[in-house]
């Protein structure tokens, strides 16, 4: 609750660093269409590997080639960026890493606040990751 309670503020900020990269990305994406397909294809790369992470990217590539409404670049870019991290995860993590990252944040129950992840999770597997030398 802090940690959203100190950030609340910040989502007001229209020109702030995040507002100038999501205006950067749409300017990207109009000045080289080739960039959506390099986007595209890297999350490709993971197909299969979890079916939210498909239903997500499927959903993102659909959106992509549709003229982005003015003033959802923001929910666009976030999108594109989810994805992507997703889509690493998937392709480099510990399986259990990118089942709660996808869980959480691709399922479409957004779990925003810290220590809400859903019940079921591998979360061993993050706690390993995060402290390595914690096991032995």
């Amino acid at each position: 609750m802090p940690r959203l309670y100190r950030e609340a503020p910040l989502n007001s900020v229209w020109e702030g660093s995040g507002n100038v990269m999501c205006l950067d990305v749409e300017r990207a994406l109009a000045r080289s269409p080739d960039s959506v397909h390099s986007l595209t294809h890297e999350l490709r790369e993971a197909r299969g590997g979890d079916t939210r992470l498909d239903r997500y990217v499927s959903k993102l590539e659909t959106d992509l080639a549709a003229k982005i409404p003015e003033g959802n670049g923001r929910r666009l870019v976030e999108r594109m960026v989810l994805a992507l991290q997703g889509a690493l995860l998937v392709q480099h993590a510990p399986q259990g890493v990118a089942d709660a990252f996808c869980a959480s944040r691709l399922s479409g129950d957004p779990r925003g606040a810290f220590g809400t992840l859903p019940p079921g999770l591998d979360l061993r597997a993050i706690v390993d990751r995060a402290m390595p030398n914690a096991a032995a």
